[in-house]
């Protein structure tokens, strides 16, 4: 059976608000995310339908909050909360936040190819 662990996972995503660790077990990918700094996505999913992440979590809050505003409403999460996301939401982190998540891999990865554009882009502007 495929399995993972934080510790063994890359450390694929190092960034000032997030570092991303992530495993693809058969068709899902497993994230273990930490947020040091607030964060608000919204810049990030700039070019994706409303303007929100268009892939499904299911999830875990290890330590911290975590917001998921949605169109007409935005729900709490914190530490030891499970949770699920259907896509139409834009993720809110406090600094301290830490996440495991779990998710379709095709789905993630549309939404991860927007997502480092808008990234890109913005690192290019800030220079």
């Amino acid at each position: 059976m495929p399995r993972t662990r934080k510790d063994e996972a890359p450390l694929l995503v190092d960034a000032p608000v997030v570092q991303g660790r992530y495993v693809e077990l058969d068709d899902w990918t497993v994230s273990f995310e930490t947020f040091p700094a607030d964060a608000d996505a919204a810049e990030a999913f700039r070019g994706l339908p409303d303007g929100r992440c268009q892939c499904p979590h299911w999830g875990l809050v290890l330590s911290g909050r975590l917001v998921m505003r949605y169109r007409d409403h935005a729900e709490t999460y914190r530490a030891g909360d499970a949770y699920y996301a259907p896509p139409g939401h834009v993720p809110v982190v406090a600094a301290g936040t830490e996440t495991v998540e779990f998710s379709p891999t095709a789905a993630l990865r549309r939404t991860a190819d927007v997502v480092a554009s808008n990234l890109a882009a913005a690192e290019g502007g800030a220079r």
